[in-house]
């Protein structure tokens, strides 16, 4: 009787294959037949949605840094505010800037307009004061514009001089009377010290200056009281005065440069060879020149005197 078959001991991929069939056949064959049989689908895991997002923001800033690197300053800030209107919405003008209160230089000066600064004042931690005492200490303040219609009545108005008075020479090569034009080529100006007292800022202050006056407006200033006449003297220059010729001293001259001629002679022909040696111990034996930085004060005085050259 024939023994039974043990199906279990037969490999499942193994068909009705062949006795002389090789394994390299048969495993083309099991292959084939794998491929022919549907498998598992595997499931693929979706990311999460927030490395999603912050992937989507570094993707977005590369193309938005490539966009804004390739355009100017300006074209850029067009395109903010563009960005700016459309996303939030307004109008223009709520991107102009407030110029209420920008100040220029003028306009520091004329708001803390003074001519006369008290040393306290100097001490001013204000920069606005700083800048304006430097400004009017350049001023030329050493003549006045008087008013002499009222001279008997002992009241003499006075002022300070004005930008164009300043470059005609009135008060100072012009009479300062402001009602007369006398120069000083024809009549010969004289200067007098008087004091000048007015108010300013809510405080009295007084200034001596001087007042050039003619002979006629001298007068009325000295009507009643009374002034220090500081008009500087003309040196007079004695060209015909020469000194008397002396003989003697002539002679001894003569026999002094003959004694004195060979030793410098001797001195000239040293000279120039020492004089290279001398220098050379002269630049090193000067101090080394440091720069020092400037303050704002020496920024300011630069400032008035670039100004008023």
């Amino acid at each position: 009787m024939v023994d039974k078959i043990d199906f279990s001991e037969i490999p499942k991929d193994r068909g009705y294959d062949s006795a002389f069939e090789s394994d390299a056949e048969a495993k083309e064959r099991r292959r084939t037949v794998a491929d022919l049989v549907p498998g598992k689908k595997t499931r693929v895991k979706i990311a999460n949605k927030r490395q999603l997002e912050e992937e989507f923001v570094k993707e977005e800033g590369k193309a938005h840094r490539f966009h804004a690197v390739a355009k100017d300053a300006y074209a850029r800030h067009k395109e903010y505010v563009n960005n700016y209107l459309l996303y939030y919405g307004g109008s223009k003008n709520e991107f102009k800037r407030d110029t209420s209160g920008d100040k220029r230089d003028f306009d520091v000066i004329k708001e803390h307009h003074q001519f006369l600064w008290d040393e306290s004042e100097a001490a001013e931690v204000s920069w606005e004061k700083r800048l304006a005492k430097k400004y009017y200490d350049k001023l030329f303040k050493e003549y006045c514009i008087a008013d002499l219609s009222r001279y008997k009545e002992n009241k003499i108005g006075m002022r300070w001089r004005i930008e164009q008075e300043v470059i005609d020479g009135k008060g100072q090569f012009i009479c300062g009377n402001k009602a007369c034009k006398e120069t000083e080529d024809e009549s010969g100006l004289r200067s007098w010290e008087v004091n000048f007292a007015y108010v300013e800022s809510g405080q009295k202050k007084n200034a001596l200056v001087k007042l050039r006056l003619c002979p006629d407006c001298s007068y009325k200033l000295n009507y009643r009281s009374k002034h220090k006449d500081v008009t500087k003297k003309k040196k007079k220059e004695n060209a015909n005065l020469t000194a008397p010729s002396q003989p003697n001293t002539k002679k001894k001259r003569h026999s002094d440069e003959s004694t004195a001629g060979p030793s410098q002679n001797d001195r000239a022909d040293k000279s120039p060879k020492d004089k290279g040696d001398i220098e050379d111990q002269e630049i090193w034996s000067q101090p080394l020149k440091v720069t020092e930085e400037k303050s704002r004060e020496d920024e300011f005085e630069c400032y008035f005197t670039n100004m008023f050259l």
